[in-house]
């Protein structure tokens, strides 16, 4: 099947609902660079970076899905380690794909959902609210929150990470959950998590002053790394689309420590 990163990033899209689905205006999701030859095999990688981008080719692969695109850091001149970057894109001919909170917050291949079934936990409510969508979910549960966090330490240590959590008693047990992956700690998730008596908050990272929160407020928050929070939607999405047009794929774990 002679496929185009077109056509492809068309599945996307709609599997995604990119167009209906709120974000950060430097996202831009969707098919972020275009190639001009038929797609020959997909990579996935969280962050759209130098490492991922030559592992890719590496492999094999001439589109690129990523989770942090190609223009997170917003407006740049195209020079040293941008041009750089573009220059690989072109000489190899690589197409990129990014999808950021549509990717977060879908029900079944998204970020929030997947790592939830990771850590044995059955989401039931929507979690982080932003705009008209909840990026994350919550539930219940009745579990050993130092258990919870050992579950969420083996998981961030298995992508190149490590997990913190704030000051909570050993013997303390959580009884309602909240996920937000990546920096899902923030002024407003710990407002929603105090609102609707979350006990328990778990993310990919936060500023030190939520840690302080966290322990005068009779909340936990488990820290299990921004980019091991965000593995999982990606390789699912990727996944997804490899068997949709009879593609080969891999994930490339390019971790960032954080």
């Amino acid at each position: 099947m002679r496929v185009s990163a077109a056509e492809v990033a068309e599945y996307a899209d709609e599997l995604l609902r990119t167009t209906e689905t709120p974000d950060y205006p430097k996202a831009l999701n969707g098919l972020q660079f275009e190639n001009g030859s038929p797609i020959k095999g997909v990579a996935a990688a969280v962050d759209f970076s130098t490492r991922a981008l030559q592992q890719a080719i590496d492999q094999g692969a001439n589109l690129l899905v990523v989770h942090h695109g190609m223009f997170w850091g917003g407006l740049e001149h195209i020079t040293r380690s941008a041009y750089r970057r573009y220059r690989t894109l072109l000489q190899a001919d690589v197409a990129v794909y990014s999808s950021h909170l549509p990717l977060d917050c879908h029900p079944v291949i998204g970020n929030n959902v997947l790592l939830a079934k990771e850590l044995g936990l059955e989401p039931t409510r929507g979690f982080a609210r932003f705009e008209n969508i909840f990026i994350g979910v919550s539930g219940d549960a009745d579990i050993k929150t130092a258990e919870l966090a050992g579950r969420a330490n083996e998981y961030a240590h298995a992508y190149g990470g490590s997990c913190r959590a704030s000051v909570f008693d050993r013997e303390r047990r959580t009884k309602r959950w909240a996920i937000c992956t990546g920096a899902g700690a923030s002024a407003e998730t710990l407002t929603e998590a105090r609102d609707t008596q979350v006990d328990t908050l778990i993310v990919g990272e936060g500023p030190h002053w939520t840690a302080v929160y966290a322990e005068e407020n009779d909340l936990a928050i488990i820290y299990a790394g921004h980019y091991a929070t965000e593995t999982l939607g990606v390789r699912a999405l990727t996944k997804r689309l490899a068997e949709r047009f009879a593609l080969p794929w891999q994930f490339v774990n390019a971790p960032t420590g954080l």
